[in-house]
C-alpha cells in the first residue's frame, strides 16, 4: 500500500476510494497490533515491578522499547507519506478530508 500511495504522489494521481480505506485499514491493523503488544508488556512490567523480578523487567523494559520504537518508526513513515505524496495529490474536498483525519 505504501508502494502504491507514494506512486499516486510522483504521478500526481489521487488514490480511489477503495485504494484510500486500504492503505488506512492497512496502517490501522500494523499500529494495532503494535499498540496491543505495548499494552500487554506494559502489563507484565507491572507484574514485574511489584514482584521485584528486576532481571525480568530489564528484559521487559528492552522489549517495550523495541515496540515503542516500531511504533514511532511506523507513524513517523505514514506522516511522511501523507505529508509528502497523499494530501498534496489530492484534488477533491473528501479525498483531503480523509487524509487529515488519518
Amino acid at each position: 500500500m505504501k508502494k502504491v500511495a507514494e506512486d499516486s504522489g510522483e504521478n500526481k494521481t489521487e488514490l480511489s476510494t477503495e485504494e484510500r480505506n486500504l492503505l488506512s485499514v492497512a496502517y490501522k491493523n500494523v499500529i494495532g497490533s503494535r499498540r496491543a503488544a505495548w499494552r500487554i508488556i506494559s502489563s507484565l512490567e507491572q507484574k514485574a515491578e511489584s514482584n521485584s523480578d528486576t532481571e525480568r523487567l530489564a528484559t521487559i523494559g528492552q522489549y517495550k522499547e523495541k515496540i515503542e520504537h516500531e511504533l514511532l518508526s511506523i507513524c513517523k513513515e505514514i506522516l511522511a507519506l501523507l505529508d509528502n505524496s497523499l494530501i498534496p495529490s489530492s484534488s477533491t474536498d473528501e479525498s483531503k478530508v480523509f487524509f487529515q483525519k488519518m
